[in-house]
C-alpha cells in the first residue's frame, strides 16, 4: 500500500483528492473543520518536500450545475488560516483557469480548484473530465475517504493516469488500517456495538461481521425488532415487523458462529416521542401499548459496559439511544465511557458512521477513542466488506 511517505515532492505537483465537503452557515462560515483538519497532514507533507498542492474537493448536491451557494471559494479563507499557508483559488477545475492557475503555482503554494460537482461529468466518472484534472499534477494523492466508495472522475478514474505517481494521503491510509484492525487483525475478543433505529440499514454489515467477531451488542431502534421477534412486547416502539424473520436468522447464525448476542435487558420508555414526555424505567419484554422504548435502562447499560471492558478490539457504529433528546442520552454517554475505559486500558477502539460520530462529537468522546472515521457511507461499505472503487483505484 502505497502512501504519501513513499514519495518526496520535491518540485511537484501533488494533485491532491480531499474532502472538504464541509458544513456552512448562511453567512457561508464553516462550521465543523474536522474535514479540513483531517486533511492537513498530507497537505503539509507535500509543501515541506518543497513541492505544490493542486486541491480538488466537491461541496454539497449542486447536480452538475454552477451553484454560487456552494462555490469552494467561501472555504478557502479557513483552509488558509487552517493550514498555515494563503490558498490561492481557481475559480474553474479544468479548462483555461484551471490549467493557467495550475502553471503558475510555484513550490511551496497551495491552489484550490472550485467544485467538482459543477460539472455532471465528475460524478458520472467521465474519462475525458479525469483527463483533464489529472493534467494538474505529477503525482495523484487520494485522501478523501468520505468518497472512496464512489466510483467518480476525481476519485476513482483521475489515478488511471498516474501509472506508478499514485498514492493514499495519511487521513485515507489510516482510514484503511483502523478497519483493517478491528476486521482483519484486531485482538481477540472483538466487539461490534451496532444501534440505530434499523435492522435493514445494517443487516449487510451484521452479516459481514459475524465471522470476525466475538460480541454484538445490539442497541437502539433495532432492539425492538428483535425482542418482537421473539415473543416480547414492545409497545408504540419502533420495529421492522417485516424483518423480524430475519432478525432471528441473525441470533440463529450469531449462535452457531458463537458469537454472543447482547440485547437490552431494561429500557427507559416514554409515553410520546419527546424530551418532556412522562418516562419510566421496563423490563425491555413488557413495554404496554402507548409507550416506547427510547434510551437504554440501567441494567443493560451495566451489562454493555462489562462486555465492553473485557474487550481489546472494539467497534461502534451507532447510537443506543435517541441521544439527541438529553432525556434519552444517557445510555448513549454510558457506551462512549466504558469505550473511553476499555482505550485507556488498551483496548483498540475505531467509531463511525453518522450518528455515532455526532454522539462522539457532542459528548467529548473524540479524543478518547483510538479512531474517529471520518466517512460515513465509506466506513459502513468497508464493514460490509466491499471494495471501496477509490481504494482499488490506488492499489491497482
Amino acid at each position: 500500500m502505497k502512501t504519501i511517505d513513499d514519495y518526496n515532492f520535491e518540485d511537484k505537483k501533488a494533485l491532491i483528492r480531499v474532502d472538504f465537503n464541509v458544513p456552512l452557515d448562511g453567512d457561508f462560515n464553516v462550521t465543523d473543520t474536522s474535514r479540513i483538519d483531517a486533511a492537513t497532514p498530507s497537505i503539509l507533507k507535500v509543501l515541506e518536500d518543497g513541492g505544490s498542492a493542486v486541491l480538488m474537493s466537491h461541496l454539497g448536491r449542486p447536480k452538475g450545475k454552477v451553484n454560487p451557494d456552494m462555490s469552494l471559494s467561501h472555504i478557502c479563507e479557513k483552509v488558509s488560516e487552517i493550514i498555515g499557508v494563503q490558498v490561492k483559488f481557481a475559480s474553474d477545475c479544468v479548462g483555461d483557469v484551471a490549467d493557467t492557475a495550475v502553471s503558475e503555482l510555484q513550490s511551496g503554494e497551495v491552489l484550490l480548484l472550485e467544485n467538482l460537482r459543477f460539472y455532471s461529468e465528475e460524478e458520472s466518472g467521465d474519462e475525458a473530465f479525469a483527463e483533464a484534472l489529472s493534467k494538474h499534477g505529477d503525482i495523484y494523492v487520494n485522501d478523501a475517504f468520505g468518497t472512496a466508495h464512489r466510483a467518480h472522475a476525481s476519485t476513482t478514474i483521475v489515478a488511471n493516469y498516474f501509472s506508478g505517481n499514485k498514492c493514499f494521503g495519511y487521513l485515507l491510509a489510516k482510514e484503511i488500517k483502523a478497519i483493517e484492525k478491528v476486521m482483519q487483525t484486531g485482538e481477540k475478543p472483538i466487539t461490534a456495538i451496532l444501534g440505530g433505529a434499523k435492522v435493514s440499514s445494517k443487516i449487510t454489515i451484521i452479516e459481514n461481521i459475524l465471522d470476525k467477531v466475538d460480541n454484538l451488542i445490539i442497541g437502539g431502534g433495532m432492539t425492538y425488532t428483535f425482542v418482537k421477534a421473539q415473543g416480547g412486547k414492545v409497545g408504540d416502539s419502533i420495529c421492522e415487523d417485516d424483518k423480524m424473520e430475519l432478525a432471528l436468522d441473525i441470533l440463529k447464525q450469531a449462535s452457531e458462529k458463537g458469537v454472543k448476542v447482547h440485547l437490552p435487558v431494561d429500557v427507559l420508555a416514554a409515553d410520546a416521542f419527546d424530551n418532556s414526555a412522562n418516562t419510566q424505567f421496563m423490563d425491555v419484554n413488557e413495554i404496554p401499548d402507548g409507550w416506547q422504548g427510547l434510551d437504554a435502562g440501567p441494567q443493560t447499560m451495566e451489562n454493555f459496559k462489562q462486555v465492553i471492558l473485557d474487550s481489546k478490539t472494539i467497534l461502534w457504529n451507532g447510537p443506543v439511544g435517541v441521544f439527541e433528546m438529553e432525556n434519552f442520552a444517557k445510555g448513549t454517554i454510558a457506551v462512549g465511557n466504558a469505550i473511553d475505559e476499555a482505550t485507556q486500558n488498551g483496548a483498540f477502539s475505531l467509531v463511525g458512521g453518522g450518528d455515532s460520530v455526532a454522539a462522539v462529537k457532542q459528548f467529548g468522546f473524540e479524543e478518547k477513542v483510538s479512531y474517529v472515521s471520518t466517512g460515513g457511507g465509506a466506513m459502513l461499505e468497508s464493514l460490509e466488506g466491499r471494495t471501496l472503487p477509490g481504494i482499488a483505484a490506488i492499489l491497482g
